[in-house]
C-alpha cells in the first residue's frame, strides 16, 4: 500500500483484548496509555459475543450465527447471540467516541480475518465453513460488507481519526498447511490454495481506505503472502520469530511494510527494563544488516498478543511498558 510510507503511525499500540468487562474503563486505559495510537479494546470476559470470533460474526451482513456447545454455528436469522455481540460493540464504540473527543491521528480497530473466521464458524452440519469453498466465498463477501459499515461508523464517531484496520488471522498458517481439524478431530481439512487465501485477503484489505495490518500470534507467519495481499503492516509475537523468517522480514522492512513487534508478554509476569524488551529487535536488525536509524520508523511496539488473560494491573503496566520500550528504541537505535 503506497500510503504506508506517508502514514504517520504511533510508536506503540495494543493488540486488541483487555481484561475485565467495563468498556469505559478499558478505553480510558488504552487512550491514556497510547496517546498517539489508541485501539478499540475487546473485552471477551463479558461472555460469548464479546470474544473475537463472536464479535466479528456480529458485524456480518445478511449472515448470522448462534452459539452451540461446540462453538459458533451459522443461523437463518439474527438471534440473541448476534444481538448481544452488536450491543457490546456499540457500547465499546460509544466509549471510544467519548474518550477520543478532539483526537486526531491513527486509531486501530480489530476484526477476525476471513480464514480464521472460516476455520471457526460451523455450518449447519457441524463442519467448519473452511471445508466448503462456496461458504468461504460467501463468508468473505459478508465480512467485507460488514467491515465497510463498521469502518464508516468509526470514522463518523471519531472524525479526526485515520482508521487502521487490523485483521486477526491466528489460524492462517494452519489453513495454508491443512492443519485445521474437522469436527470429529480425526481428520484435517485440505490445505487451501495459497492464491485463494491471498485473493480473499486482498478483497478484505481493499474494503478499507486506510492501512490494513494483519495480526497472527502463531509461528511461521506468511509475511510474503500478506504483503502481496496488500497488508501495510504485519503484527506478530516476536518471541516466535526464528532465523528462518529473516529473509521475509528483511524484504518486508525494505519494502516499507510496518512491523508490529509483540515484545511485551501478554500474561502476568516480570517486565524487564524497556531497553531489555527490545534487545532482540536490535539483534535481529544487526543480523539483517539493516540501518539502525530505520529501526524506530519501521516498528510499532506491542504486547505479544491480546491481554484478556492478564490482571488489570498487569495489563496497564504492559501498555505503559510498550510505550517506554518504543521510546528506548527511538532514543538509542544502536
Amino acid at each position: 500500500m503506497s500510503e504506508n510510507n506517508d502514514f504517520s503511525w504511533g510508536p506503540a499500540t495494543g493488540v486488541g483484548s483487555m481484561p475485565g468487562g467495563d468498556a469505559r474503563e478499558a478505553v480510558k486505559t488504552v487512550t491514556g496509555s497510547f496517546e498517539d495510537f489508541p485501539h478499540l479494546p475487546e473485552l471477551p470476559a463479558r461472555g460469548p459475543g464479546a470474544d473475537m470470533i463472536g464479535r466479528t460474526l456480529g458485524m456480518l451482513v445478511e449472515m448470522y450465527a448462534h452459539l452451540e456447545p461446540s462453538g459458533w454455528r451459522i443461523s437463518d436469522r439474527p438471534g440473541r447471540d448476534t444481538r448481544r455481540a452488536r450491543s457490546w460493540l456499540g457500547e465499546d464504540l460509544d466509549a471510544l467516541e467519548e474518550y477520543t473527543q478532539g483526537y486526531e491521528g491513527p486509531v486501530k480497530v480489530q476484526a477476525v480475518g476471513p480464514w480464521t473466521l472460516a476455520a471457526a464458524l460451523e455450518l449447519r452440519g457441524g463442519e467448519a465453513a473452511l471445508g466448503d469453498p462456496g461458504a468461504c466465498r460467501d463468508l468473505a463477501a459478508s465480512l467485507a460488507e460488514g467491515l465497510r459499515a463498521h469502518l464508516a461508523d468509526v470514522r463518523r464517531r471519531v472524525p479526526g481519526a485515520r482508521v487502521v484496520l487490523q485483521l486477526d488471522e491466528p489460524s492462517l498458517t494452519a489453513v495454508l498447511r491443512g492443519q485445521v481439524r474437522t469436527a470429529s478431530g480425526y481428520r484435517t481439512y485440505r490445505a487451501v490454495d495459497r492464491q485463494v487465501v491471498e485473493g480473499a485477503l486482498r478483497d478484505i484489505v481493499g474494503v478499507s481506505d486506510g492501512p490494513v495490518i494483519v495480526h497472527s500470534c502463531a509461528p511461521d507467519v506468511p509475511f510474503a503472502l500478506l504483503r502481496r495481499a496488500g497488508a501495510a503492516g504485519i503484527s506478530f509475537d516476536f518471541s516466535l520469530i526464528t532465523e528462518r523468517d529473516d529473509d521475509q522480514i528483511g524484504e518486508a522492512v525494505e519494502g516499507g511494510t510496518k512491523l508490529f513487534a509483540g515484545v511485551v508478554g501478554s500474561t502476568d509476569g516480570p517486565l524487564s527494563d524497556p531497553a531489555g524488551s527490545v534487545m532482540g529487535v536490535r539483534t535481529l536488525w544487526r543480523r539483517l544488516g539493516l540501518r539502525p536509524g530505520a529501526l524506530a520508523e519501521s516498528l510499532v511496539i506491542t504486547p505479544s498478543c491480546g491481554l484478556a488473560g492478564a490482571s488489570p494491573a498487569y495489563a496497564r503496566a504492559a501498555l505503559a511498558h510498550c510505550v517506554r520500550a518504543a521510546r528506548s528504541l527511538a532514543d538509542n537505535p544502536e
